[in-house]
């Protein structure tokens, strides 16, 4: 198993970096290698994506969600990944975005880019990604605010 922490400082209100992170089918603008994220309902998502030079697809499950707090969720189907996502706000206008990631490496070429550290490249690519996709709007393409 894969574990890698990442954090980063974004420059907007902890509600509105939150609801933006809530908008999973905005995450192909932002995460590298991600073609499509579909919300099945509250709870789950399907994604495609592209990994190690395979298409993958697998279902995630939200198991914890608290609005301007987290989210985390496993998942069901595919490489076996689970997460949290946590908000912390810096202020009134800065908020501390941390991302903790245990992936299950599947194949070799999985493996080795696992012990060369691009599990944990990738996740800090794409919180700059984040980083520089709300602040340059300014404000958040959606929100939802439910708790599960």
């Amino acid at each position: 198993m894969s574990t890698t922490q990442q954090s980063i400082q974004i420059d907007l209100p902890v509600s509105a970096v939150y609801n933006q992170w809530t908008q999973f089918e905005d995450f192909p603008h932002f995460m590298e290698g991600v073609e499509r994220v579909t919300q099945l309902d509250d709870k789950r998502l399907h994604w495609v994506a592209e990994i190690a030079g395979s298409r993958e697809e697998w279902d995630a499950e939200i198991v914890d969600q608290e609005p301007d707090r987290r989210i985390s969720w496993r998942s069901t189907g595919g490489t076996k990944n689970d997460g949290v996502v946590a908000f912390q706000p810096i202020g009134p206008s800065s908020t501390r975005v941390t991302l903790d990631l245990d992936i299950e490496p599947q194949g070799l070429k999985e493996k080795v880019g696992e012990k060369l550290g691009f599990v944990s490249k990738q996740v800090e690519g794409d919180l700059k990604r984040f980083k520089e996709f709300i602040e340059s709007r300014g404000v958040e393409t959606g929100a939802w605010r439910g708790r599960i």
